[in-house]
């Protein structure tokens, strides 16, 4: 396979609270793969030369334990670390504060080993397909602007969970398949068959159009995005901290709607029809590995990956 020098990036630094515990390293078949084995084994499938993953810092030693060293017979790798007090700025920060910043703070804090390198975000703990990954790599193979990204995504509905309510990135399309505008929704509740979501805690509710397509932070970046929030998620970051400094975050749905805004980069939406699934909630564990064990059996996956 010809070498892509196209990266990788496994956001797994989240703190897991609804799933009570850290899902990115929780086994889900019989060898004691997790997740992550499945999605590197599919990106590396699909071409990607290169891994970066984001994680704590107090969890280094046993994230190589459980799958760094194991990966790193296969691919190269990078290890960035997304910590609370590393941020853009010069700014006081509130004390006491454990949430993380956000997935946008992730790909800042990995800003030196992406910097000048295409690359494709994922979340440590979903799967999403191995068409998800060489759609990815096409458009990435073949993106001639450093301000040209994508996003796979997926049918909302089929991402929703029947146990509990989920966060998802919104997204809206122009006539040329572009994404025109994309809204992180929280608290989105899987009802009848439908999907519902709420701005003021459940007072109310407002349902989602069906055939509404949904980011599972499954992004394409060229070059440009990287020096794109190296300058922008600084600004925003300043402001977030004097306003709300106990509950400001941004996603990476916010900095792409900001350069949408800003007029400068296209987003392109490929949808696509893959299996997605993940685990929010430890209810979903036990599905997770079923359905991985369906595809072993129908031969998408040998047991002996690595």
């Amino acid at each position: 396979m010809v070498k892509s020098n196209l990266v990788l990036v496994v956001m797994a630094a989240g703190m897991g609270s609804r799933f009570k515990g850290l899902k990115q390293i929780q086994s889900v078949d019989e060898d004691g793969h997790v997740l992550m084995d499945y999605a590197i084994y599919d990106a590396i499938e699909a071409g990607f030369s290169e891994v970066v993953f984001i994680i704590r810092q107090d969890f280094e030693d046993k994230f190589k334990k459980i799958i760094g060293n194991r990966i790193e017979q296969k691919i190269p790798v990078t290890y960035v670390y997304q910590s609370l007090d590393d941020v853009p700025g010069n700014v006081e920060l509130p004390d006491g504060r454990v949430k993380p910043w956000g997935t946008t703070h992730a790909l800042w804090s990995a800003r030196k080993a992406l910097k000048g390198k295409k690359f494709l975000t994922i979340n440590a703990d979903d799967f999403y397909g191995r068409g998800a990954y060489t759609a990815a790599f096409d458009f990435l193979s073949n993106a001639k602007s450093e301000s040209s990204h994508a996003c796979i995504c997926y049918d909302l509905i089929k991402t929703l969970s029947p146990t509990g309510t989920v966060s998802r990135g919104i997204c809206q399309t122009d006539s040329e398949g572009n994404l025109s505008r994309i809204d992180e929704r929280k608290n989105i509740k899987l009802e009848d068959g439908r999907g519902y979501y709420t701005v003021d805690s459940g007072v109310s509710y407002h349902l989602i159009p069906n055939g509404a397509l949904a980011s599972m932070n499954l992004w394409a970046f060229s070059e440009g995005f990287i020096d794109d929030i190296e300058v922008s998620f600084k600004q925003r970051f300043e402001e977030g901290i004097k306003t709300s400094p106990d509950t400001f975050e941004e996603t990476i749905s916010d900095a792409v709607q900001s350069i949408l805004e800003r007029e400068k980069g296209t987003v392109k939406c490929i949808p696509t029809d893959e299996q997605w699934f993940g685990m929010t909630y430890v209810e979903e564990l036990s599905m997770v590995k079923n359905r991985l064990k369906e595809l072993r059996e129908d031969g998408v996956y040998v047991r002996d990956k690595w």
